[in-house]
């Protein structure tokens, strides 16, 4: 199984004796291997459910769609897009919210862990397209001091100068035309179909 994925022996077993645990890319690569991906048997889906203790309910789900996607549409009030986000700034706010007794420390960690893993399953060829439309409020509110916020904003920059991307700002000026008033996210698979996630604090909602 090892050289078929593109793991280790070692890595393997570790993530079959329960030693390690498996990344979202160990799964997808194991379901790519022995076809079982889109099934509610995958490998995906397992490894999602083991992550649902520190994510919010709805989400595990849309994230076997989030990277497949050939196209995503990201709206987002307040604070940067997770797949936008850098290590030093989605860590200040998962320990923000471990402070005020939201979720465990150790859930922080992996929230960031898990950010982490998505923003590398979009790095693939060919692709995704990557269409992000942010409210002013997300860019001028300051997260985890002026270095996080200037390696973000830098980050930002970084982002919308790639060839797969736009990246849009709504400004305060645009009033109650605001299109969203919660995180919104759409998703194009391959087949043409459309799935949408809307999140509120407490729950979020897959369409």
């Amino acid at each position: 199984m090892a050289p078929r994925i593109g793991y280790s022996s070692q890595h393997v077993s570790a993530v079959e004796t329960v030693r390690k645990p498996p990344t979202l890319r160990f799964s997808r690569r194991s379901d790519q291997t022995f076809g079982t991906a889109g099934t509610v048997d995958s490998f995906e889906r397992e490894w999602a459910e083991m992550r649902t203790g520190s994510l919010l309910a709805g989400f595990p789900e849309y994230v076997t769609f989030e990277g497949r996607a050939v196209e995503l549409r990201l709206y987002n009030i307040g604070i940067i897009p997770g797949l936008l986000q850098t290590p030093e700034y989605a860590r200040v706010l998962a320990d923000s919210a471990a402070r005020r007794g939201a979720i465990t420390a150790e859930q922080a960690d992996e929230r960031v862990a898990f950010l982490m893993e998505r923003q590398a399953a979009l790095v693939r060829t060919p692709p995704p397209m990557i269409f992000v439309v942010m409210d002013e409020s997300c860019v001028l509110r300051p997260v985890g001091g002026s270095a996080v916020m200037d390696a973000q904003l830098d980050h930002l920059l970084a982002f919308a100068e790639m060839p797969n991307t736009m990246l849009q700002v709504a400004p305060y000026e645009m009033g109650e035309r605001r299109t969203f008033d919660l995180p919104v996210n759409i998703l194009t698979l391959p087949d043409r179909s459309v799935v949408c996630y809307a999140e509120s604090q407490a729950q979020g909602n897959l369409d």
